[in-house]
C-alpha cells in the first residue's frame, strides 16, 4: 500500500467520520469532550476498513455506530438516534456522489500524458465534497435538530422515506457501475451515464432537504398544538374558577343574610341559660363556615379552588389525600400557570390511583415550599404499572410551564410510588413575565 492509498483510505475516511460525528452530536443537542470525537473517528475507520464490504453495508455500519453512541452514550432511548444517524451519513454520501459524478464527466475531457498528476488533482477536487457537506450539515442543524417531545411514530414516518431515498440511489449506482468498470481509450466509462447519476444525486439531496423542511413544519404544528392545549386548559381552569367563585359567593351571601338571625338565636339561648343547645347550635354554624373555607389553604385562591375540586373527586373514590402547600400571593408567576401544573399533575395522580386494585393503598400527597426565588412543587401518589402516566400532553404542558419560568421537571418512580417535582424560578420583574408570555 502506497502513501497516497493509505491517506485516501484511512486519513480521509477518519476525517469524514470525525466531521459526521461532530454534527451528529449537534443534531442531538449534546456536548462531548473533543477526545471522544477523535476516538470515535479512529474506531469507525478501523471497523469500516477492516471489514471489506460494499457501500451499502458500510453505510449500515456507520449508521449503527452513530446510533449506538446516541443510545448508550447519550441515553436517548428513541428511534430519533437512528433517523439522525441516517441523515448524517446520507448527506456525506450524497456530496461525495455528486462530486464523483462531476469528476467522471470532466475526466475524459482532460488530455494529458501525466496521468499521475491529473489523478492527484482530481482526488483533491473530490475532497471539496467535505466543505460542501459541512455547509449542508449547518443547514440541517438549523432546521432539523432533535426535539424529545416529538412522538416516535412521527420520527419513524420520516425515517422510512429517508432510508428509501438512499437505498434507491445506491441500487441505481451499483446497477450502472457494478463491481467492474470498463473504460475506453479516452478514460470514459463504457455503459455509464454520469449525467443521469449526477441528476439522481441532486434529486436525492433535494428530497432529503424536502423531508427536513416537512419535519420543521411538523415541529411548528406540534408546538402550536401544545400552546392550543395550554390555552384550552387555561380556559377550562378559569371557567371552573368562575363557577366555584359564584357558588361560594351565593353561600357567603346567604350566610351573611342569616348571621343576624343566628346571633339573635344564640343570644336568646344564652340568656335562658340553655348552654347545651347553644353549643349544638354553634356546632351547626361551624359546619356552615367549613363549607365556605378550603380544605387546603395554599394562600392562592385559584389554587385553593382547583385543589379542593380535584381532592374532592379523589375522596369520593377512596383516595387518601394530604396537602401541605404554600404559594406566594400575589406573585409574578401567573395564577393560571399554577393551575395548569396542579390540574395536570392531580389528574394524572387520580387516574393512577383509580387504576389500582381495590384493596391497594391509594394516596396523593401535595407538598411545596418557597426558598428565596425558587418554588418547588411535589406531587406524590401511589400507582401500579398499568396506572403509570405516559409522557403525553399533560406532562408536556407541565414541562412547558416549567421551561417558561426557567425551571425544570423531574419524575421519580420507586416501587409503587410516583413522584413529580416541578421547580419554578420566580421572575423578579413583571415585564420579564410579559415577555415570556408574548
Amino acid at each position: 500500500m502506497n502513501y497516497l492509498d493509505f491517506f485516501n483510505r484511512y486519513i480521509m475516511t477518519g476525517v469524514q467520520i470525525f466531521i459526521g460525528f461532530v454534527f451528529y452530536t449537534k443534531f442531538l443537542k449534546k456536548k462531548v469532550k473533543p477526545i471522544c470525537y477523535l476516538l470515535f473517528a479512529i474506531l469507525g475507520t478501523v471497523i469500516i476498513q477492516t471489514i471489506k464490504v460494499g457501500n451499502i453495508v458500510e453505510f449500515v455500519l456507520y449508521v449503527l455506530l452513530l446510533s449506538a453512541s446516541g443510545f448508550f452514550l447519550y441515553k436517548i432511548h428513541n428511534i430519533s438516534v437512528v433517523l439522525y444517524a441516517v441523515i448524517t451519513v446520507e448527506i456525506m454520501q450524497f456530496m461525495f456522489g455528486i462530486f464523483n459524478s462531476i469528476l467522471s464527466i470532466l475526466y475524459p475531457l482532460t488530455v494529458t500524458t501525466n496521468l499521475k498528476s491529473i489523478g492527484i488533482i482530481f482526488m483533491l477536487l473530490g475532497y471539496l465534497s467535505l466543505p460542501t457537506a459541512i455547509i449542508c450539515y449547518y443547514i440541517a442543524d438549523r432546521f432539523f435538530s432533535y426535539d424529545e417531545t416529538i412522538n416516535s411514530q412521527y420520527t419513524l414516518m420520516f425515517l422510512t422515506p429517508t432510508l428509501m431515498i438512499f437505498l434507491t440511489g445506491e441500487y441505481i449506482s451499483s446497477s450502472i457501475y457494478g463491481n467492474t468498470i470498463i473504460t475506453d481509450n479516452n478514460g470514459k466509462i463504457i455503459g455509464a451515464n454520469h449525467y443521469q447519476m449526477l441528476i439522481i444525486q441532486f434529486l436525492g439531496i433535494a428530497s432529503l432537504f424536502c423531508i427536513m423542511f416537512s419535519y420543521k413544519k411538523l415541529l411548528e404544528n406540534f408546538c402550536l398544538n401544545t400552546k392550543l392545549s395550554l390555552l384550552e386548559q387555561e380556559e377550562y381552569s378559569l371557567n371552573q374558577y368562575v363557577i366555584e367563585a359564584k357558588s361560594r359567593y351565593e353561600k357567603t351571601k346567604s350566610f351573611r343574610h342569616d348571621i343576624k338571625n343566628h346571633i339573635t338565636v344564640l343570644k336568646k339561648l344564652i340568656q335562658e341559660e340553655k348552654i347545651e343547645q347553644a353549643v349544638n347550635y354553634m356546632g351547626g354554624m361551624e359546619e356552615i363556615t367549613e363549607e365556605l373555607s378550603f380544605p387546603c389553604s395554599t394562600n392562592n385562591p385559584i389554587a385553593d379552588i382547583l385543589i379542593e375540586n380535584k381532592l374532592g373527586i379523589a375522596k369520593d373514590i377512596g383516595i387518601d389525600i394530604s396537602c401541605s402547600l404554600t404559594l406566594p400571593y400575589p406573585c409574578s408567576i401567573r395564577d393560571i400557570d399554577f393551575a395548569v401544573i396542579l390540574s395536570n399533575a392531580l389528574d394524572n395522580a387520580v387516574n393512577a390511583c383509580k387504576n389500582m386494585e381495590h384493596d391497594s393503598e391509594k394516596y396523593i400527597r401535595i407538598a411545596g415550599k418557597i426558598q428565596g426565588d425558587f418554588i418547588l412543587l411535589e406531587i406524590e401518589n401511589s400507582f401500579q404499572k398499568k396506572g403509570l402516566p405516559r409522557k403525553g400532553t399533560g406532562l408536556l404542558n407541565i414541562k412547558t410551564i416549567a421551561e417558561k419560568y426557567h425551571g425544570a421537571v423531574n419524575i421519580k418512580v420507586q416501587d409503587n410510588v410516583f413522584i413529580l417535582s416541578v421547580l419554578l424560578i420566580i421572575p423578579q420583574h413583571s415585564e420579564s413575565i410579559s415577555q415570556q408570555i408574548s
